[in-house]
């Protein structure tokens, strides 16, 4: 199969992403290629349980399309109308490049919204998304580190201390195993974020590509996930930064709000409540934002190499602990 001329392509050493003008296809027309990176075992695949959970957004006005990958080689192929991920959008000072990426959350909070509502089969449940499973094993210590991943966690518990460490640990126990009032365990697609949601380029839908990392836990993991990816953007970026005092330019507060008001109004049919409950508790989103943060430090640390950078960032991940990750969900959005 000929993909067609290459765009782009960029990875870790967890995944590389290979962008092509699909051959024959229109203006919009591109194909995805997720791979295994040099430190992963095995190729990426969706077992065919997980992908039969995934709901056919075709006719869903306003929703993105849940871009679920067909195996090619040792990866996974998806189709987008664009070349670009949300998050090289919000590189782009312009303003109308922020419009852009407000209407692909609003699109990506509708399909989400449509994948949470969906029944899980009988018998055993879908495995948590693999981010979970690598947090887990680095700041619990149960599984082999990198050495940058291992320095990581050492400065971690001398930076954050013992009770930091084990309230983000329960937090991720609580995301995939929830208890309490409300608390269901749904369909995920396991890894929302700026970097695969992916806006058209001129026509066509908004796409969310989703495949490798569908699982199973509480709805307010896929809030969080996209939300976190925000909050470690205000921090980081000097642009988002001074957003909030440029003309134009939508704040990252301004985009959290229309992720969460679009997820909250597709369930609006039933006064803001699904089949499953709340469409979401607030405080449980804030600490699944933490959790994507973290992960995301990690990830680095394991999959790429040391940075001192990552000093900063554990500084920055215990202001997020201390407060329960509350930045994620702005006042007023519940």
């Amino acid at each position: 199969m000929d993909l067609g001329v290459p765009v782009a392509e960029y990875g870790t050493g967890l995944q590389v992403t290979r962008v092509h003008r699909a051959p024959g296809g229109g203006a919009g027309d591109f194909l995805w290629w997720h791979g295994p990176g040099p430190r992963r075992v095995g190729p990426l695949r969706v077992p065919a349980r997980r992908a039969a959970l995934v709901p056919d957004l075709g006719s869903a006005e306003g929703a993105a399309l849940l871009a679920t990958g067909t195996p090619y080689g040792d990866g996974l192929l998806h189709r987008a109308a664009g070349a670009a991920s949300a998050a090289a959008w919000l590189r782009d000072p312009r303003p109308q490049a922020g419009r852009l990426v407000a209407h692909s959350l609003a699109a990506a909070a509708r399909a989400l919204r449509a994948l949470h509502g969906v029944s899980l089969h009988p018998g055993p449940r879908p495995s948590p998304p693999p981010g979970m499973r690598r947090l887990r094993e680095w700041a619990a210590g149960t599984g082999p580190l990198a050495p940058a991943a291992a320095r990581l966690r050492r400065r971690a518990r001398e930076v954050w201390g013992g009770d930091r460490t084990e309230r983000l640990l329960g937090w991720a126990d609580d995301a995939v195993h929830p208890s309490g009032p409300g608390a269901s365990v749904v369909p995920l697609h396991g890894w929302a974020s700026t970097g695969s949601l992916v806006p058209p380029r001129s026509r066509g839908r908004v796409a969310l590509l989703t495949g490798e990392d569908l699982g199973a836990g509480r709805r307010e993991l896929d809030l969080g996930w996209m939300l976190g990816d925000l909050v470690e953007l205000a921090w980081s970026s000097p642009l988002h930064r001074a957003a909030g005092e440029s003309a134009g330019l939508l704040s990252v507060t301004d985009l959290q709000r229309v992720f969460l008001g679009a997820y909250g109004a597709a369930g609006s049919e039933g006064g803001g409540r699904g089949h499953a409950g709340p469409f979401c508790d607030p405080v449980a989103v804030g600490r699944c934002a933490v959790l994507r943060v973290v992960t995301h430090m990690q990830d680095f640390a394991t999959y790429c190499e040391w940075s001192d950078e990552l000093l900063h960032y554990l500084a920055f991940t215990a202001e997020l602990i201390d407060e329960e990750g509350r930045r994620a969900v702005p006042r007023g959005v519940s």
